[in-house]
């Protein structure tokens, strides 16, 4: 019988909504590996700092080897590492897209091909999650957000199909589809504006995109889930 704990590999998980997941698996009594491009060791010796880049090549690999290495394996993968710039569509530069790209879409095929082999390698199962936005299917004028909705709505697509590639080897795949989350990369002066975007008239808290993920967790029947966290935006307005 292992004494091995579960292992959850968050990336993007420095500060915002990745620091508090990396809280909210380790009450659930998961030890973490914690990814980001600036990230140093902290005091609980069930963290382990993973610093690096999703968007370079190589590094989803290194993050999950680093895993094993140090707890012996993998059990969940929150793919929250992104690349959020709203912008008119051909004001985007070449320089832009390769960002966006490289951490939304190589991040997350990296990460999530590496966590997949070793998890099938253990042959007890396994859960992916993704963070992403609900302007995939919301669009909005006043948030121009081509890339967001280029790269998330493929991770939404590519979620659905892990689900079904692997259920019947016992990993589940799903995503979570924010809405604006009160986190460090929004000016606090924009909350106002930005809470109208959502009916219920607020903009999200950490707290709830940390309870989504964790009711996915202990969610054992719900695979292919793209759950939305958006203040009834994608319902309407």
């Amino acid at each position: 019988m292992t004494t091995t704990p579960r292992v959850a590999v968050i990336t993007g998980a420095s500060q915002g909504i990745g620091a508090a997941l990396v809280g909210g698996y380790r009450k659930l009594g998961y030890a973490v590996v914690a990814n980001s491009r600036n990230i140093s060791a902290g005091d609980d010796p069930m963290v382990l700092a993973v610093p690096g880049d999703v968007g370079v090549p190589g590094t989803g690999r290194h993050i999950i080897d680093a895993s094993i290495e140090h707890f012996g394996r993998v059990d969940t993968v929150v793919n929250n590492a992104g690349i959020f710039v709203a912008r008119a569509f051909t004001d985007y530069t070449d320089e832009e897209y390769d960002a966006i790209t490289g951490v939304n879409l190589r991040g997350f095929f990296e990460v999530s091909r590496a966590a997949i082999q070793q998890m099938l390698t253990q042959g007890d199962g396994g859960h992916l999650v993704t963070i992403s936005t609900t302007l995939v299917e919301h669009a909005n004028s006043a948030v121009p957000s081509a890339l967001a909705s280029l790269t998330k709505g493929g991770l939404n697509a590519a979620s659905r199909a892990l689900a079904v590639e692997y259920a019947t080897r016992g990993i589940r795949s799903n995503a979570v589809a924010l809405g604006v989350i009160r986190t460090p990369m929004h000016d606090p002066s924009d909350y106002e504006t930005l809470a109208s975007l959502h009916p219920v008239g607020r903009v999200g808290e950490v707290v709830d995109v940390v309870d989504a993920v964790l009711y996915l967790e202990n969610a054992p029947f719900v695979t292919g889930e793209i759950l939305h966290v958006d203040g009834g935006q994608s319902a309407g307005h």
